[in-house]
């Protein structure tokens, strides 16, 4: 019998992962892998710390080369090769090898589509200027960062106050700039509700950081009066970026991030007929088979379950994406593994803030039509007499009547980043706030008081339902 092949589209964190594992189950098959950057397997989440200094060289990013993946577990991977097409009925795809522009149809018996996401562009003017700048490769940061000590620009500009334009604004500070954000919404962090927010925004200020609120961008304004297309590819004014216009004000800028979330790269499914979600990703299976048998998905291209709600969603998240694609990897190696969803789990650090979330925020909740009700208390998180950082905000949501745990939010100078994991466990158990204020957690002055906020927080909650 002919060698199967597996051809995996996309080499970061679902697409290695996926390759890994169907290599680990099955070590006569062939696995190809295609990627479009220069760089395999590598943290995307650390950019702001490299380009803040913290994490020193951008091979530091990297968890194992595309070197090491031909040597060690035999896996052909292609950087700087992207995938133009797929014709499942043939099994074929097109491939262009970018350096020279060499095209060439490539056969596959199995297919993992994990092209990932692309930062959010909207049809803005200016935003193809030198000196704007998405952060999603490890091309990207070192980009920005060569900018950064090339140019030596005193004021920044970012748009978006998700997680990455946050991260990215503390970067920004820590390398002298002065740092403006810009959002469309009436509060940064929009994945938490308003109370919980309004301290991320009074950190963000304190450290001198410009937050403007409700103001839409309508264009990036050129060091030569002009801007460029509404896109991206460097053909605007060879003058570089001066200023961003919003919402009726000019703000000044040499150099301007983008913040504004992340799209699903499912162009090449979409045109190969596979289906979509509401989203716009991947539509897949438990098994994360698209609409085409055989042909997988898996990262921020493709929909998860959500377990609060039970239908599907985008959550572009790491930690999503290397869980998909070894379920993904193990089914394409003729394995038969199940992916049950997620609850949206995510952390980010916000100069001397922890800020998490996971579930439903309030706002998502009722949006989701639940009967939601919020409850939020402030607590120390070691005993009162033990010296350390201030207290913390717990929210969490349930729902009236029944008493389920819907999600939480916290925040606080520390004490925060793994406490989200203990209602993450809830949440997937399917748990009552009643249940989550019952548990055993641990005790020791430097830790936690006696009742640890999370206890705090269920049983207030528990009453007020």
């Amino acid at each position: 019998m002919a060698r199967q092949r597996l051809v995996v589209v996309g080499g970061v964190a679902a697409g290695m992962s996926a390759a890994s594992r169907a290599r680990r189950l099955d070590p006569d098959l062939e696995i190809v892998v295609f990627e479009a950057t220069g760089y395999v397997s590598y943290g995307s989440c650390g950019l702001p710390y490299f380009i803040a200094g913290v994490v020193t060289e951008a091979d530091d990013l990297i968890a194992i080369t595309a070197e090491r993946f031909r040597k060690e577990r035999d896996i052909q991977v292609h950087t700087g090769h992207r995938v133009t097409g797929i014709d499942p009925a043939a099994g074929q795809l097109s491939v262009v090898e970018l350096a020279n522009g060499h095209e060439r149809r490539v056969g596959f018996d199995r297919l993992v589509l994990a092209t990932g996401g692309r930062p959010a562009r909207p049809p803005i003017p200016g935003l193809d200027l030198p000196g704007v700048f998405g952060v999603r490769t490890v091309e990207d940061g070192l980009a920005i960062r060569g900018y950064l000590e090339e140019r030596r620009p005193r004021r920044a500009v970012i748009l978006g106050a998700g997680y990455i334009g946050l991260e990215m604004a503390e970067a920004l500070v820590a390398r002298g700039l002065e740092v403006t954000v810009l959002d469309l919404a009436r509060q940064v962090l929009t994945t938490v509700d308003p109370d919980v927010a309004g301290r991320v925004q009074a950190e963000l200020e304190r450290h001198g950081v410009r937050v403007v609120l409700e103001s839409p961008v309508e264009a990036v304004l050129g060091g030569d009066g002009a801007h460029g297309r509404a896109g991206s590819g460097g053909h605007g004014s060879t003058a570089g970026v001066r200023a961003v216009r919003a919402g009726g004000q000019s703000f000044p800028a040499d150099l301007v991030l983008l913040g504004l979330g992340v799209r699903p790269q499912a162009e090449l499914a979409e045109e190969a007929g596979l289906k979509l979600g509401a989203s716009g990703a991947v539509a897949v299976t438990g098994r994360l088979e698209t609409s085409q048998p055989g042909i997988y998905a898996a990262g921020d291209v493709a929909e998860v379950r959500h377990l609060v709600t039970g239908r599907p969603a985008y959550v572009p998240l790491g930690t999503t994406a290397n869980k998909q694609g070894r379920v993904a990897g193990e089914n394409a190696a003729g394995g038969d593994a199940r992916f049950p969803g997620v609850v949206g789990t995510a952390v980010v650090k916000v100069f001397g803030l922890e800020v998490a979330r996971t579930g439903l925020s309030e706002a998502q909740a009722k949006a989701e039509g639940f009967d939601a009700a919020g409850h939020a208390i402030t607590h120390g998180v070691r005993a009162h007499y033990y010296p350390g950082p201030g207290p913390a905000t717990v929210k969490l949501v349930a729902e009236r009547g029944t008493g389920r745990l819907l999600g939480a939010q916290m925040v606080g100078e520390a004490g925060v980043a793994k406490r989200i994991d203990v209602v993450a466990t809830a949440l997937h158990a399917g748990w009552t706030v009643d249940r989550l204020a019952e548990l055993d957690l641990s005790y020791a002055p430097p830790y936690s008081p006696v009742y640890d906020p999370i206890l705090i927080a269920a049983s207030e909650t528990a009453k007020r339902l």
